[in-house]
């Protein structure tokens, strides 16, 4: 696997190193020992996904608040995606600031969302599914959300939003949020 950081501190890229041959490919996609060097999480407890019928279909952005504050590992495994990170971490050099991935299940990169980190995305494709590991349960008490079109954080969503859920159009902006502690 191919780990890059990204402009988020503890937010990776991370890439497959697929070996092929006339069968198709075979690809690593989580070793402990890997993730651990990068110091990254090893130790999954959750794993969800979601299938979006509709292209522009926007998720998010989304987070847990400690104690239940979690770490994501996130791979497109069909259609494409805009996935999104927003930096919520009080006292973060990055806070505030998001940066965003294309994610297309033939490529099979994921995204590494650590702990305190606002996550959501952007269908590319009709049909897209996303897998997603998660460090800590879902808690309801802790969850959180940023509203995905706040002028504050000025994400450039590539497309019209076609869906989005009336609890994700309705989430706070990030003036009116409480940093993460961690």
């Amino acid at each position: 696997m191919i780990f890059t950081p990204l402009p988020i501190a503890g937010a990776f890229r991370i890439d497959p190193e697929p070996i092929g041959d006339d069968r198709g490919f075979f690809a690593r996609i989580f070793c402990a020992e890997e993730f651990a060097a990068q110091g990254l999480e090893t130790r999954w407890v959750q794993m969800n996904a979601s299938c979006s019928a509709h292209k522009g279909t926007l998720r998010g952005l989304h987070f847990q608040r400690p104690p239940a504050a979690e770490a994501k590992l996130v791979r497109c495994v069909r259609g494409a995606m805009f996935d999104a990170l927003v930096d919520l971490r009080r006292g973060s050099g990055s806070f505030g600031r998001w940066t965003a991935l294309e994610l297309v299940a033939a490529q099979g990169t994921m995204i590494y969302v650590p702990q305190g980190v606002a996550h959501g995305f952007q269908t590319l494709a009709p049909d897209t599914e996303v897998l997603y590991c998660h460090s800590a349960a879902y808690n309801r008490d802790h969850e959180g959300g940023l509203r995905f079109d706040d002028d504050g954080v000025g994400i450039d969503w590539p497309l019209p939003v076609s869906e989005i859920s009336d609890r994700d159009r309705s989430h706070p902006l990030l003036s009116d949020l409480e940093p993460i502690a961690l």
